[in-house]
Parts: structure tokens; C-alpha cells; sequence
């Protein structure tokens, strides 16, 4: 007997590739915005960040191929922001990430609730990631914070950011 996910966790883990999708969307249009301030570092860090929502979208619709589910592409939705501060754009990542959790934990509830371990094992990695994506945000407000909107804090900053590079998940 072939070992099936449920249409409920096929139906979530779909739309969670189009949430992680749109996640790359959303974060090329800050690193576009911070490209327009000239914050190269910014910049680099946000498209990074691009990158490593597109690697998570590929982990769930590789799961759904590994375990003979269909999958549905559904359209991605053009990133609607506009930042009114530097500020402004990393709070909107963090609120962002914080919706991302939500979304997987509820994937996570159900699978719980179904018995299925599968899902679980699999979803584990992304309770991980999605800490530390959470605390990375959260310490980039906490550093911009720091440099209390300082043009040296920021192009120092911007600097450091700059050297992150990017590393398959």
C-alpha cells in the first residue's frame, strides 16, 4: 500500500510553496529598495534572503514529489510594499517571517493531529529554520536601532551585511 498525505497536508504544503515563493518575491522588492537608497549591503543581504526562500520552496515541492503528491503552482502575487524609513522595511521582514512560522506551525498542528510522522520529521528542519530566521531579522532591527538612524551607524552596517554570503539550504 502506497503511504499517502493527506489531501488537508497536501493542500497546506501547496500553498506553502507559493507563500515561500511569494517570501522571494517580497524580498527582492526590499533588496530593490534598499538598491535605490544605495545600500549596496542591504541590499546583498535581502537578495540572499531571496534565495533562501526559493530553496524552501523547493524543499516542500520536492517533499510532495517524493511521496507521489500533485502539485499546484498557483499564481505569485506582486510584493505590494512601500517603507516609509530604512526601519520600516526590516520590521515588515520580521512581521513577515512571523507569518511564515504561523503558516508552517498550522501545517505542523494538522500533521500532528493526523499521525503523520512523516510530515512531522520533515517539517522539524523548518520549526529550526524558521527560529533562527526570526532571530536574524530581529537583530538587524535591533542593529539599525542601534545606530539611531546615524548615516555612519548605517553605511557601517550596510558594510557588515555585505559580507554575508549565501549558502544552499
Amino acid at each position: 500500500d502506497k503511504i499517502m498525505l493527506s489531501d488537508t497536508i497536501n493542500n497546506l504544503i501547496n500553498q506553502q510553496i507559493t507563500k515561500e515563493f511569494f517570501s522571494a518575491y517580497m524580498y527582492l522588492d526590499i533588496a530593490n529598495y534598499f538598491e535605490d537608497k544605495g545600500l549596496t549591503g542591504f541590499s546583498s543581504w535581502f537578495k540572499i534572503q531571496a534565495h533562501e526562500e526559493l530553496d524552501h520552496g523547493m524543499k516542500f515541492y520536492q517533499y510532495l514529489h517524493d511521496n507521489n503528491e500533485k502539485i499546484i503552482l498557483e499564481k505569485i502575487a506582486a510584493p505590494n510594499q512601500h517603507f516609509d524609513s530604512l526601519g520600516d522595511a526590516l520590521k515588515e521582514s520580521l512581521k513577515h517571517e512571523e507569518y511564515v512560522t504561523s503558516s508552517i506551525n498550522k501545517i505542523y498542528e494538522e500533521a500532528t493531529n493526523e499521525k503523520d510522522y512523516r510530515t512531522l520529521e520533515f517539517l522539524n528542519w523548518f520549526i529550526k529554520e524558521q527560529a533562527e530566521e526570526e532571530k536574524s531579522a530581529q537583530e538587524l532591527i535591533t542593529k539599525m536601532e542601534l545606530t539611531d538612524h546615524n548615516n555612519r551607524g548605517i553605511y557601517l552596517l550596510d558594510r557588515e551585511l555585505s559580507k554575508r554570503t549565501y549558502k544552499p539550504a
